[in-house]
């Protein structure tokens, strides 16, 4: 899949993060600030801070929003710090995508503090060109395709010439109306997303590798 820069989603992709927060949101976070039953799986790769607007137009809140937003800050710094884990053959990966002449992006609905901790604490900060996290853009977060339009206007690539990495169905619905090609990637989590909308879905990091390497 020829491209000139591929954009990786961090949270499900770049680390396995997306497996942990589906469980404390579920299990933790939503019971505590929502009347009855809310599934992550339509709230997953929305900035956190746009989840509390979203669930409150479609539910009941026991909670305000500092509060929820604490709850979600809480579990960042222990999730991020100590429990995520490096995609296998990332750092191999990202080094031979440069060798190849792509240029490289990590474009996040995380806050620029969450990905810093993956950043240092995985030392894969130089492993990009470009980092952008939602809350620098003016526009609203995915499913929107405002990040992944300004991610491109800051790596220097035209959206059409750059190859999306993304695990979950807002961030693909995202990358896609920016005009991106994308690559759906299963996370090997216990929820199960619809990716259909993507151009490939890949079910592993070395199916990945064959499909950003393939003519």
């Amino acid at each position: 899949m020829q491209s000139n820069a591929v954009l990786f989603d961090m949270d499900g992709v770049v680390v396995n993060s997306e497996r942990y927060w589906v469980e404390i949101e579920e299990n933790e976070i939503y019971p505590a600030v929502v009347a009855g039953e809310v599934s992550a799986d339509e709230t997953t790769g929305m900035n956190f801070r746009e989840i509390y607007d979203y669930l409150e137009e479609r539910h009941e809140m026991t909670a305000d929003k500092e509060a929820f937003v604490e709850r979600y800050e809480e579990a960042a710094r222990e999730l991020y710090g100590e429990r995520v884990e490096l995609m296998d053959g990332f750092r191999e990966l990202a080094a031979d995508l440069h060798e190849d002449g792509r240029r490289i992006g990590l474009v996040s609905s995380s806050p620029h503090d969450w990905i810093a901790r993956v950043l240092d604490r995985f030392a894969i900060r130089a492993a990009f060109d470009h980092v952008v996290s939602a809350e620098e853009i003016d526009g609203d977060g995915k499913p929107e395709p405002d990040v992944y339009e300004y991610a491109a206007e800051k790596i220097g690539v035209a959206p059409e010439d750059c190859v999306a990495v993304e695990d979950s169905e807002n961030g693909v619905e995202s990358a896609k109306r920016a005009g991106m090609t994308v690559v759906g990637y299963r996370n090997q989590s216990d929820s199960v997303l619809d990716l259909s909308a993507a151009d490939v879905v890949v079910e592993s990091p070395e199916e990945l590798r064959e499909v950003l390497f393939e003519s």
